[in-house]
């Protein structure tokens, strides 16, 4: 299988966006995310203080980077042109080189979308907005235009991130069989995700290109979700000493060609408590509860609406903490969500996880991720690591 977006099916992103301008009477757009310029372009980079934008009119595509990406872009960016600026800040601030860019491009007249006001304060950055150097120009904020393309999966998409699960799933399969009582959590991370990492990289050969600085290949760890600290859903890794009578949660994922999914699971070490069984037992059914409500043509918010009528009727809102899960591809988290607020109807194509979660404190927290495809009649769980407590017991 292809393990990367086709030039074709960008360029054809790249049309549907010219399509879209069109509709709402915009000269232009101007992208300053990283994940949206990597939708439209195959373009991957890490974003650091120095702007990168991509600009797409109505009969070009034109990638503006700092000079040390102008041999990345190139080899790599399905675009018409990449121009390049010195450096940040420069005697020229790049936001002024861009406007005079986009002056060229004959996009200054405007109205002008964009995906921000300019570019974000990551690393230090300080500049001007868009209409501060554009002012004589209409600015129109559209970061909506690229999300909705970006909820329906097509059929590549699709394919890598199935691809995506195969690896995961190896990498957490590592991580149990490496998990015992006094083994430090960072440990057996960093070597699951290793052993993991080297396994794919050799299966799938030298085309495969991971596409992504956070997940370099396969990976699998706790993020310091162990004992009583797994009652955090975002807890921070404190390289914990792993112990009889832990509650342990999971997670996993690798990157395939720019896309994720999503694998999390509830572990016990040694045998569990009555207590451990009992919420463990409600996890498994809440989460049952939110596949079965979820179909297609229904709002998003109603399988979260199913999933807290779980916890009021079985009297868990004291462990509630998040809603039901996200939308994800190319990004870790995505839009839709599966939240009381997100009217959002499913549609097939689109890929979410499901992770109610159940976090009792001083006990621990009960939750399993999965990766859902939404089919015509209602939806496929694509990883297939076990659920039930027993195959999750160590020892």
């Amino acid at each position: 299988m292809r393990l990367f977006i086709s030039r074709e099916e960008h360029l054809r992103r790249l049309e549907a966006v010219r399509h879209e301008l069109d509709r709402r009477g915009l000269v232009g757009l101007v992208l300053f995310s990283p994940m949206q310029v990597f939708y439209l372009t195959g373009f991957s980079f890490i974003a650091t203080e120095r702007p990168a934008a991509l600009v797409v009119s109505d009969n070009r595509s034109t990638l503006f980077v700092p000079r040390l990406e102008e041999e990345h872009a190139t080899a790599h960016a399905v675009v018409d042109r990449v121009v390049s600026y010195p450096e940040y800040p420069g005697d020229i601030h790049p936001m002024r080189r861009l406007a005079s860019l986009l002056s060229d491009l004959g996009v200054e007249r405007g109205p002008l979308g964009a995906d921000g006001e300019g570019y974000p304060g990551v690393m230090g950055y300080q500049g001007p907005r868009l209409r501060e150097v554009l002012p004589e120009i209409s600015v129109q904020v559209v970061r909506d235009l690229i999300e909705d393309m970006m909820k329906i999966k097509s059929a590549e998409e699709v394919a890598l991130i199935r691809e995506s699960v195969r690896w995961g799933n190896l990498a957490h399969t590592y991580l149990q069989e490496y998990t015992r009582p006094g083994a430090v959590e960072s440990e057996v991370g960093l070597r699951a995700s290793a052993d993991a990492s080297a396994a794919m990289i050799r299966a799938l050969g030298p085309e495969y290109r991971p596409l992504s600085w956070l997940f370099p290949g396969a990976h699998a760890g706790f993020r310091g979700q162990v004992g009583r600290q797994s009652a955090i859903p975002h807890a921070m890794t404190t390289n914990a000493r792993i112990q009889t009578g832990d509650v342990l949660v999971t997670g996993a994922a690798a990157s395939v060609g720019g896309y994720i999914s999503e694998l999390e699971r509830t572990m016990v070490v040694g045998q569990p408590s009555a207590e451990q069984q009992r919420f463990f037992s409600l996890m498994l059914g809440v989460q049952e509860t939110a596949f079965e409500a979820i179909r297609p043509g229904r709002p998003c918010a109603e399988v979260d609406r199913a999933v807290r009528a779980y916890f009021e009727r079985y009297d868990l809102m004291p462990y509630w903490r998040h809603h039901v899960g996200h939308a994800l591809g190319t990004g870790i988290h995505e839009a839709p969500f599966f939240d009381i607020g997100d009217p959002t109807e499913i549609h097939p194509g689109m890929v979410f996880s499901v992770e109610p979660g159940i976090y009792v404190p001083g006990l621990g927290g009960f939750r399993h991720s999965d990766t859902v495809l939404i089919t015509e009649d209602g939806s496929e769980i694509l990883t297939f690591y076990p659920r039930d407590l027993v195959s999750l017991t160590i020892g």
